[in-house]
């Protein structure tokens, strides 16, 4: 991948005047990429990588079905309540700063974890990796971002970065089994420290310090409010896994939650210095992104839950061979991914996203037709390679859509947003797509009926992707952007910078 970075705005020089100093940037664009792809792919590894190691977890601490189903809660409500939180910080208090502070803070819980010997240490270190990861997560795409200045640069970076947290995902079950199976499940937390220490100390050394909004303060009220709400909402969808959609157990956060979104949203009109400027949703790139992405993640993040217990459940794969075969699904995020941008200058980056959801939606469909007895080849292999080769098209496009409508001063916001879009569409798509599966066995548990309750959700899953196709189509600006050449690039004062 080709990344520019630009020159200081004083200079009138070309690059190849400066070859020294253009390969001296190059190299620390590049590692603004690496340490970008190193934050997102611990932040998304460790959505899943714990799943493998449950039972191991109970055994070993004694945990309740309640307590286990909490080790993945704790830290996803913690990630989806703070992210808004993190990336406005990172905007007013610097975006490397914040960097390594999410990313200490997310090291620091990793190991206390690893480390635990109750079931609420466990837990407390859980929710101590969300907030983290909270923190992390919008630095890693800010960062990114004010590197490789806007264009097709930008989409090939923003490809890679999209690819590495697909693969964490894709990775977390294989890598958990693995370490599980060999090791310890301490060591699906333990093995984030030496990685984590690791680029903190090549970001410290790496990294240049850039923020926007100075003189603002943080927005308190709104940071509370926006926090506790997504929190709570948050809370309430996980409680459907457990308790259902009509308890009280469910709806009272469901409700309190939005209640307190909807006063975040009547504070943010009246505030002089907004944590989320409404503004923001004026622009159509920005809302129509969001939008895109928490359909998509809500049918995509449901891929990776659902075809793991149709392995383990029917067709009875161990946790590690589940693992291995998947794999070749996390390939195709990666390849999908990167092909994004090169489809984006020729199609345009929303037709390159509806694309990618269409392409989903078929192996969703595909998918929904297994049975009790499928083979490896037609119930696992090809269809996982449709939906995640789909959903790698759609991300790259979406994010990128997203990021580029932002003011400087709204970056880390608006990369927060997205995050917060996909991973709150993911957690509302399980809890969705769970309650329909679930419904349709009605309580058995042999393979027929688990298969038929997992079949309906996959076409669950196919209709809110093909929905979600019409809207990107609808709803997406049309990228008319000319295509930048290099002698208008040395004209500007950038430089090519090296391929990553």
């Amino acid at each position: 991948m080709t990344v520019m970075v630009q020159a200081p705005s004083d200079s009138t020089d070309t690059a190849a005047d400066h070859i020294p100093g253009a390969a001296v940037r190059s190299a620390r664009t590049w590692a603004v990429v690496l340490a970008a792809c190193a934050g997102q792919f611990l932040v998304v590894l460790d959505v899943s990588v714990v799943n493998t190691a449950l039972p191991s977890m109970r055994a070993d601490l004694g945990l309740s079905a309640v307590g286990l189903q909490w080790v993945v809660n704790a830290y996803s409500i913690a990630f989806a309540g703070f992210m808004l939180l993190g990336g406005r910080a990172g905007d007013l208090f610097g975006r490397k700063r914040m960097f390594l502070v999410g990313l200490g803070l997310f090291t620091a819980a990793s190991l206390a974890g690893g480390l635990a010997q109750e079931g609420w240490q466990l837990l407390a270190a859980r929710a101590g990796q969300g907030l983290g990861a909270a923190v992390l997560a919008p630095a890693t795409l800010t960062l990114l971002t004010a590197a490789v200045p806007e264009g097709p640069a930008r989409a090939r970076a923003i490809a890679t970065w999209t690819a590495v947290g697909a693969g964490g995902g894709a990775a977390g079950g294989l890598v958990g089994g693995v370490l599980t199976d060999t090791l310890s499940w301490r060591w699906t937390l333990l093995i984030n420290v030496p990685v984590g220490a690791l680029v903190l100390v090549l970001g410290a050394w790496w990294l240049t310090e850039s923020r926007a909004g100075e003189g603002r303060r943080l927005d308190l009220p709104g940071a509370v409010l926006v926090t506790a709400g997504l929190a709570t909402l948050a809370y309430g969808i996980v409680q459907t896994e457990e308790a259902g959609w009509g308890v009280p157990a469910t709806l009272v956060p469901l409700a309190a939650g939005l209640v307190l979104l909807g006063a975040f949203v009547a504070v943010e009109a009246r505030t002089k210095a907004p944590l989320m400027p409404l503004k923001l949703f004026a622009v159509r790139s920005v809302s129509a992104a969001n939008a895109a992405m928490f359909i998509s993640g809500s049918a995509m993040f449901c891929m990776w839950f659902f075809m793991t217990v149709y392995a383990q459940n029917v067709l009875d794969y161990s946790p590690l061979a589940a693992g291995l075969a998947l794999m070749p699904s996390s390939l195709a995020v990666v390849v999908g991914s990167k092909a994004a941008p090169r489809l984006m200058p020729v199609i345009g980056a929303r037709n390159v996203a509806a694309l990618g959801a269409l392409v989903g939606a078929v192996g969703f469909g595909w998918q929904s037709t297994m049975d009790a007895d499928g083979t490896y080849l037609t119930a696992i292999l090809l269809p996982g390679l449709l939906m995640m080769l789909g959903g790698g098209l759609a991300a790259t496009p979406l994010a990128a859509l997203a990021t580029s409508g932002a003011a400087p001063g709204d970056a880390g916001l608006v990369s927060g947003l997205i995050n917060t879009s996909r991973t709150m569409g993911g957690a509302l798509g399980l809890a969705v797509l769970s309650t329909v599966a679930a419904a349709r066995t009605g309580g058995a548990t042999d393979p027929e009926a688990l298969t038929a309750g997992y079949a309906l959700a996959f076409r669950t899953g196919a209709g809110v992707l093909l929905g979600g196709a019409v809207l990107m189509l609808l709803w997406l600006p049309t990228d008319r952007r000319p295509r930048v050449r290099q002698r208008d690039v040395r004209q500007r004062g950038d430089s090519p910078g090296r391929d990553i």
